[in-house]
């Protein structure tokens, strides 16, 4: 497994609030897989992306992206054929928010992870909105490990979605960075999530797993621009 990071220079037609942004790339890379008729079709099947991508940086302290500049961003994939797509199409995307530049593309170096932390909302989807409103913590822990660990079986194709998984914690500590929830613009309506830092294992499967999520975004909803990973070295 490699995870593929792509990076895209993008030069903004209008100002964007910060809060809209996400919505507009969305809109961006959609185009992009419209640009080929099997990635417009995996866009409209409820199955896994396998990429994910972060907001525009650098972030502008006044919260607004502004017209005329250049900005970065970073779409992350672990399909190989994927990060060729991405790299080969984006630059040639115009909406009516963004021009296409360049892209640059590397493979991230497999190395021991100490921390995994999340640039973008981490969404768990509840019946009643947001999972505090209805879950445990454990709970919400359980979701995400399990959505993880279907990803990496997906990836391997070594077990059925529907066949039990075994929840196994990759990481020693979670933390969570808001004090309230982070709202994320999605069609109509503001999805609740959070920003969390874990703290990861250092045996193989957690190292494999954080690294994934390197590639495919914690919890759900990665193609929309949730769930977005960082990560620090040991």
């Amino acid at each position: 497994m490699k995870v593929y990071q792509i990076r895209i220079k993008l030069y903004l037609l209008k100002d964007i609030m910060a809060q809209d942004v996400q919505i507009m790339l969305t809109r961006f890379i959609d185009k992009s897989l419209f640009a080929k008729e099997n990635l417009g079709k995996l866009h409209n099947t409820n199955t896994y992306k396998n990429y994910c991508y972060d907001l525009l940086s650098p972030l502008e302290k006044d919260k607004i992206y502004k017209k005329g500049k250049i900005y970065t961003l970073t779409i992350r994939t672990i399909d190989e054929d994927m990060a060729e797509f991405f790299y080969e199409v984006c630059p040639n995307i115009n909406t009516r928010e963004f021009k296409g530049l360049t892209a640059e593309k590397r493979v991230l170096p497999r190395k021991i992870i100490e921390f995994i932390y999340t640039l973008t909302p981490m969404i768990i989807k509840a019946e009643n909105g947001y999972w505090k409103n209805c879950m445990s913590q454990e709970e919400f822990e359980q979701r995400f490990i399990i959505n993880l660990t279907k990803k990496i079986n997906n990836f391997k194709g070594d077990i059925n979605d529907k066949d039990e998984i075994n929840i196994e914690k990759f990481y020693s500590t979670i933390e969570f960075l808001n004090k309230t929830p982070v709202p994320m613009k999605y069609k109509n309506i503001k999805l609740l999530g959070d920003k969390v830092r874990l703290a990861v294992l250092d045996d193989e499967k957690s190292q494999e797993m954080a690294y994934l999520s390197l590639g495919v975004g914690l919890g759900e909803m990665n193609s929309r621009g949730a769930g977005f990973v960082n990560y620090r070295w040991l």
